[in-house]
């Protein structure tokens, strides 16, 4: 069904059927009218109607039961039934076959109109909550996890047959590579489906306020608490809770996490009373939590309890097969968001960031797209649309052998990509002082 305004008319009298159509025609819809229910019945199978505006009396089928089959054709298409005396018993059986309303033919056509314009509405309503409900179920399920490779195709299978059940899960793998995108996934594909999805980023709150923030406080517990608060696994009670970066943890929330998940219960900060919650939990890191367990950053019990089923993420560096598809979606993702008309990337726009090394992953590619629509002048991303940094780094094999100097310069700018451009961080990896590195890549145009 659309939202254009659409109306069927069902109606043997030629007269009334003419002025009707000709009525609505002005009114701004788009109006077919038939002389029987059978021609009606062909129409509804091959277009979409917001209203059917049917007479009661018909020369092969009872407007009542007209309604019911109609109906069944099509669900969203609301059903006014017009009788010659507006018969109370045909209007309530006219209702239970599942009609709109029911009107008596010969009134005044503004009311016609009106109630018209009154089922239309309602079935426009419909239409944009069917809609709505449709796009959060394609925005959150497997169908929008881009991707064919096979390293890719597993992960998502693995995820598929974890989805329904209460197994904890730990999403590994690299910053950028779409855990939360996969952690809404298998909620929504779970029986918790209907129940909240909580995201929370450990790294994004206070170590000494993880525990309230989590788990909820009484009050008078600390000053400022003036009354009791609900943390967010209580909040998350039957649904899924997931904890991103779940390495940032503190020691004293993670001994709480480990007791939420054997007993499913947990104490507010400054409480007495126990608290019962159901969650299932999913986490996600890109540490190495064995390598923090060694260091005393991390809880071993813990990690054997979130870590009952892993699934590993694969980097964007893992599943080049997939770019072209990816940088695609994206661009029909932004042509809306940034009112462009982008068809495609041209072959040199794929061919410059398939040599490329995407330290920030699928995120970064994101990024990188959107900018170059931005800077695109035609209906095609071009290389030039792409920043300095990624267009200058070429495969060593292309420089010349002799040109050491291109080969320093090319080094240096894929430390400083993979590094995400963190100056710092890039000058310690390649065992330069940083005013070196300011100095070189002021030297290559790179601010």
């Amino acid at each position: 069904m659309t939202e254009k305004k659409t109306l069927l008319i069902i109606d043997d009298e030629k007269n009334l059927r003419n002025l009707l159509e000709r009525i609505f025609l002005l009114e701004g819809y788009d109006v077919k009218s038939f002389a029987s229910a059978g021609e009606g019945i062909n129409s509804i199978e091959q277009n979409n109607y917001c209203v059917a505006l049917i007479d009661v009396i018909l020369p092969d089928i009872n407007g009542i039961e007209l309604t019911k089959i109609i109906k069944d054709k099509s669900p969203d298409t609301a059903v006014i039934v017009m009788t010659a005396f507006a018969s109370i018993k045909d209007g309530v059986e006219a209702i239970k076959n599942g009609a709109y309303d029911y009107l008596e033919k010969g009134k005044d056509e503004d009311e016609i109109i009106l109630k018209v314009k009154q089922a239309a509405e309602n079935a426009g309503l419909k239409f944009k909550v069917k809609l709505l409900q449709s796009r959060l179920e394609k925005n959150l399920s497997f169908n929008t996890i881009t991707g064919k490779s096979k390293i890719i195709s597993e992960a998502i299978e693995l995820a598929k047959k974890v989805a329904d059940t209460n197994t904890a899960v730990l999403l590994l793998g690299e910053t950028g590579t779409g855990k939360e995108l996969f952690a809404q996934a298998i909620h929504e594909t779970s029986s918790r489906k209907s129940k909240p999805f909580i995201a929370i980023n450990c790294s994004a709150i206070p170590k000494d306020l993880q525990e309230s923030e989590l788990f909820g406080y009484a009050k008078g517990a600390f000053t400022g608490a003036v009354k009791d608060k609900k943390g967010l696994f209580e909040a998350a009670n039957e649904g899924t809770v997931f904890l991103d970066e779940i390495g940032e943890m503190s020691i004293e929330t993670q001994s709480k996490l480990l007791r939420v998940l054997e007993t499913n219960t947990f104490t507010r900060v400054g409480d007495t009373n126990t608290t019962h919650t159901d969650v299932r939990v999913i986490s996600a890191t890109n540490k190495d939590l064995k390598s923090e367990i060694e260091k005393g950053n991390f809880k071993n019990d813990l990690y054997y309890r979130i870590n009952t089923f892993s699934i590993y993420l694969p980097s964007l560096r893992e599943r080049k097969d997939d770019l072209e598809l990816l940088i695609n979606s994206f661009i029909n993702n932004y042509n809306e968001k940034l009112k462009k008309h982008i068809n495609s990337a041209s072959p040199e726009f794929i061919s410059v960031l398939k040599e490329y090394t995407f330290p920030g992953n699928i995120r970064e590619l994101k990024n990188i797209i959107e900018r170059a629509m931005i800077l695109s002048k035609g209906n095609t991303l071009e290389a030039g649309d792409l920043p300095e940094e990624i267009t200058e780094i070429k495969p060593l094999n292309e420089l010349h052998s002799g040109s050491l100097k291109e080969i320093e310069k090319q080094h240096i700018l894929k430390i400083y990509s993979e590094n995400r451009h963190n100056k710092s961080v890039t000058a310690e990896k390649l065992g330069i002082g940083l005013v070196t590195l300011y100095r070189k890549l002021k030297e290559y145009g790179v601010e």
